[in-house]
């Protein structure tokens, strides 16, 4: 099976960096991305993380388009609880307006932040309950479309609302999700679907599988259409790939240890002072499930994976650390994972 890559983005900030610096980097990654031939690179959705400037991926995309002509632009994904499903439609139909048949529309269930963040949302706008996300990913699909929706009241008296005046094409939308429940919701409203392996990694057997099983074909999605995220970090050789992959390693143990969040350290931080037992047992555990090392092994292990479950295409977040003495508006590591990759194909 051949394999398509495509990138995922958190924009991450790091020790000495500004925001303007990490998003400097990332748009120089994805016109990288663009010209080396990728498929598509979607930007997240987090809230208040001191090493996550992808805090707007509507915003991000807009900005991508002017640095790109061909690789297609997302969200992975909005979050859409901390949303109003009418505002989701306008901004990604005026995206598709923008960059016609270039726009992919990533929508997950989770709120993405804390519960301070939560009520903060609620307090600059309309949101959505997580226990309506079915209906309004429903809404979402017509809003978009030519046709709209339409409001029907108890008098019996009707409104057409549309998310843009003049639809000519729409954003490709895709559920998001770690569990079964978007595995299953996706496969009812035929639409495609993305496991979140980068951060789940357990569960991918049996949601792939429901999804498949349990898929209705739709007027868009005659068949299934999915793939899965990973978590990449490539470097000339193996020692150096294994360092790079420090900083964002122990960032993940951090989070999963309840410990404050920072800003990425760089790896001569994470050198300089070494992890305590828990945090090295979570790197150790996380680590066996990233792609890490010299460009042909990890390419090859993409393959495998993506052939083990059925895809033909993995996204990958290129999650390599940078050293302190690299320049701070660049990602040479980062950049180096999606060139590598690349040339090793």
């Amino acid at each position: 099976m051949s394999c398509s890559f495509s990138v995922l983005d958190l924009v991450p900030v790091r020790t000495g960096q500004t925001t303007a610096q990490a998003i400097a980097s990332s748009m120089a990654l994805v016109k990288a991305a663009d010209e080396l031939g990728f498929r598509r690179y979607w930007f997240a959705e987090h809230h208040n993380m001191p090493a996550v400037a992808s805090t707007s991926p509507a915003v991000l995309i807009a900005a991508a388009v002017t640095q790109t002509a061909r690789i297609r632009l997302g969200s992975g994904g909005v979050m859409l609880p901390n949303h109003a499903p009418l505002i989701v439609g306008e901004q990604f139909a005026a995206l598709e307006a923008i960059a016609p048949g270039r726009i992919d529309l990533g929508l997950g269930r989770a709120p993405g932040s804390d519960p301070v963040i939560t009520q903060l949302l609620r307090r600059t706008g309309t949101t959505s309950e997580a226990q309506q996300f079915p209906d309004h990913v429903q809404d979402i699909l017509q809003l978009m479309g030519p046709d709209g929706a339409t409001v029907r009241f108890t008098s019996g008296d009707t409104y057409e609302v549309r998310a843009t005046p003049e639809a000519t094409g729409v954003p490709e939308v895709w559920l998001l999700g770690s569990s079964d429940f978007s595995a299953q919701l996706a496969a009812r409203l035929g639409l495609p679907y993305v496991f979140a392996n980068h951060f789940a990694g357990d569960g991918v057997e049996r949601a792939m599988a429901l999804y498949r099983q349990e898929f209705q074909a739709s007027e868009s999605h005659p068949a299934p259409v999915s793939f899965l995220t990973a978590n990449v970090v490539i470097a000339p050789t193996r020692a150096e790939a294994e360092e790079r992959a420090l900083p964002q390693l122990r960032q993940f143990a951090r989070l999963r240890s309840n410990k404050p969040l920072r800003k990425i350290e760089t790896i001569d931080e994470v050198q300089q002072n070494p992890s305590d037992a828990l945090e090295d047992s979570l790197m150790q555990q996380n680590r066996q499930r990233w792609f890490v090392g010299e460009p042909r092994e990890v390419a090859d292990q993409l393959a495998a994976f993506a052939e083990t479950h059925g895809v033909d295409e993995v996204m990958i977040s290129p999650s390599a650390g940078a050293y302190a003495a690299e320049p701070a508006g660049e990602t040479p590591g980062r950049l180096a994972t999606l060139q590598l990759l690349v040339g090793a194909l």
